[in-house]
């Protein structure tokens, strides 16, 4: 009984002392030029549909939730942020060649096809960031024209 006692002290001292350790926000005010909204000129309906289920993690700015603040919450959203950053980040948009554009488009029409996109893990939470039928056909559209465009 005591060993259990022991190990449930030490995990509550972990617990509050991993609180204390930063995490490093992607958080940018400016919008760069080379954004995929200012290059593309996106309508403000397909705007407002990616920065709504896409921008998060796929942006240098993210809107963080109020539980970004608990450890290890913190650190596993900074890790998908991280990821989908490096698989697309759509700040960083024309510094990518013509060849690799058209292929980041053919994933995402990919990907919203499949329903891979916006992750369910993140729809869950985020209500507004799942797509409708409607939302997936507008875009797709979009998207499929942008990149026949190319």
């Amino acid at each position: 009984m005591k060993a259990v006692k022991t190990t449930g002290w030490i995990l509550l001292v972990a617990l509050v002392g991993i609180q204390f350790v930063p995490t490093e926000h992607n958080k940018s005010d400016v919008v760069p030029k080379t954004d995929f909204m200012v290059v593309n000129e996106v309508p403000k309906n397909i705007e407002n549909i990616i920065k709504t289920s896409c921008y998060d993690c796929h942006s240098n700015n993210t809107d963080y939730p109020w539980y970004n603040r608990v450890q290890p919450v913190a650190w596993f959203l900074e890790g998908h942020i991280e990821n989908g950053k490096e698989e697309l980040n759509f700040n960083e948009w024309d510094t990518y060649s013509g060849r690799r554009k058209k292929s980041k488009l053919r994933s995402i029409i990919s990907q919203i096809k499949e329903d891979e996109m916006p992750l369910a893990s993140y729809t869950l939470i985020h209500r507004d960031a799942k797509l409708s039928d409607t939302e997936k056909k507008t875009v797709l559209d979009w998207v499929s024209k942008l990149k026949d465009s190319l």
